[in-house]
């Protein structure tokens, strides 16, 4: 058994991520770390886990008894936890923040196995992809590895509401939400730099702006995304280097027919469509961001980075109606 710790295990991924450890066949988790919430059984903060376990938080770290850790803090905490503490080199880490994103001066991989794959297997510590950046890069890397990412992209995603965090906020607040659409940091959305790194390293070069439009959703979760590639290439031709591209893939699909947000949410999946109108390429792709755009990627990444079935712990079923 894969044995496992959590940090920041009080908040939606953390909350998410124990759902499927809880259920993974080869997964045990050790301890749940939460400070503020340290003694409190966890199923009285992720109350949809009454009944599924008795595991506390805890304010211990005793990486010593575990394999990996999961990082599920607040974007630009991981770098400070990993310089204050003492983690022992054996231990793999799976990072959910941006902290190490972006190659650098580190030996975290990007952790998107659809590129990836086999550097993930090799892997001592993974960075995984922001849930905006899984989406959107899904729908674009078949046409960088086309060599169709020439002009200018326009994209836009919309995502549920459980991408902004727990914490409560002027934003997430249900009042305000529901029945309401809004767009934030539009061309300046933090995910965009990852996404060009991974279509930079497909297609070898990426001189193009991706002119992303984010936009808060009036629902829970999921993210529905849209963009447009200016292309000649003729469209059976990109279908069928779609199909390849994602042939082997274990959760990433193309459907010849339009794709629907509700096909993938509460699943591990990431469904990616392709149309033209006249020069212009329409790509839609969906996933639910906590967990093709999260938890479920980072246990996807454990998969690999232990040797298991890549599968192992995600078969869920959509919650389609």
């Amino acid at each position: 058994m894969i044995r496992v710790g959590i940090l920041g295990a009080a908040g939606y991924t953390g909350g998410e991520l124990i759902r499927l450890l809880l259920n993974h066949p080869e997964a045990e988790i050790v301890f749940a770390n939460s400070e503020s919430n340290a003694g409190n059984m966890v199923s009285d903060v992720h109350e949809g886990l009454v009944g599924d376990t008795s595991l506390r938080f805890t304010a211990d770290l005793p990486f010593s008894s575990v394999d990996v850790l999961f990082f599920c803090f607040g974007h630009g905490k991981s770098q400070q936890f990993i310089h204050e503490h003492n983690i022992p080199s054996q231990v793999k880490i799976i990072d959910l923040a941006q902290d190490f994103r972006i190659s650098g001066h580190h030996d975290y991989v990007y952790g998107l196995p659809e590129v990836n794959k086999d550097t993930i297997m090799q892997a001592q510590h993974v960075a995984n992809p922001g849930c905006f950046a899984t989406a959107i890069q899904l729908a674009l890397l078949p046409a960088a590895y086309l060599n169709l990412l020439k002009e200018d992209v326009s994209v836009n995603a919309i995502t549920g509401s459980t991408g902004a965090g727990q914490k409560p906020g002027a934003t997430t607040h249900f009042s305000w939400r529901v029945d309401n659409l809004s767009i934030y940091k539009p061309f300046q959305h933090q995910h965009v730099a990852e996404i060009r790194q991974t279509l930079r390293q497909v297609q070898g070069y990426l001189d193009a702006d991706i002119d992303f439009i984010p936009y808060r959703g009036p629902f829970a979760r999921g993210i529905f995304c849209t963009a447009v590639v200016k292309t000649p290439a003729p469209e059976a031709d990109i279908i069928e280097a779609y199909k390849d591209f994602y042939r082997d893939a274990a959760f990433t699909h193309y459907s010849d027919s339009p794709i629907d947000l509700k096909q993938v949410v509460n699943t591990n999946k990431a469904l990616v469509h392709c149309e033209k109108h006249d020069q212009k390429l329409l790509l839609t792709s969906c996933i639910d961001n906590l967990l093709k755009g999260a938890v479920g990627q980072a246990v996807q990444n454990m998969n690999l980075m232990f040797g298991l079935d890549e599968t192992a712990g995600l078969r869920l079923k959509a919650s389609a109606f």
